[in-house]
């Protein structure tokens, strides 16, 4: 269990944990030479939560992941999985469909910055996680989405403009 603010691993940190989350909302963040703070990924609810660093490219996390929320976790370590498959590998294909997924949601974010406007890609996460407008911070969903909290409020006028009540 975590609880609001809590790390679940750091930057420069190496770990083989992988989570499915139960309940609750991880961000992950990148910190740059000035400090600034990008968020790089949300999880929640039935989604998998690791250091694909750690577990894909076997180096340290570029990203430190932690709670905004009371969160449940999961858990299991990732080599004891490898440890598994040497001796059951009809397993290989859970990992397989593990690994294809995160391959196909990062192609998906990077896609997302190539091919759709900020305001399209906002429109994109309130449709696919509209509750998250009220968990997470406007500052934490901007730098998700690429850009300010001022632009991200220019898009929600823009929106409500469209759509008035």
């Amino acid at each position: 269990m975590l609880e609001p603010g809590d790390i679940y691993f750091r930057e420069g940190e190496s770990s083989p944990r992988l989570a499915y989350i139960k309940e609750g909302l991880i961000r992950s963040y990148h910190v740059n030479e000035k400090g600034m703070e990008t968020t790089v990924l949300l999880r929640w609810e039935e989604q998998i939560v690791a250091s694909y660093d750690s577990i894909l490219m076997q180096r340290p996390s570029r990203f430190t992941y932690h709670a905004l929320e009371k969160t449940t976790l999961l858990e299991v370590n990732y080599d004891l999985i490898q440890q598994l498959l040497e001796t059951k590998p009809e397993f290989e294909k859970a990992r397989y469909h593990f690994v294809l997924d995160m391959l196909a949601q990062s192609l998906e974010r990077i896609e997302s910055f190539v091919l759709l406007t900020p305001e399209e890609r906002y429109l994109q996460l309130i449709k696919d996680k509209p509750d998250l407008l009220q968990r997470v911070s406007d500052k934490h969903l901007a730098t998700l989405l690429g850009i300010t909290p001022v632009s991200l409020s220019r898009i929600r006028k823009r929106i409500a403009g469209k759509h008035p009540r």
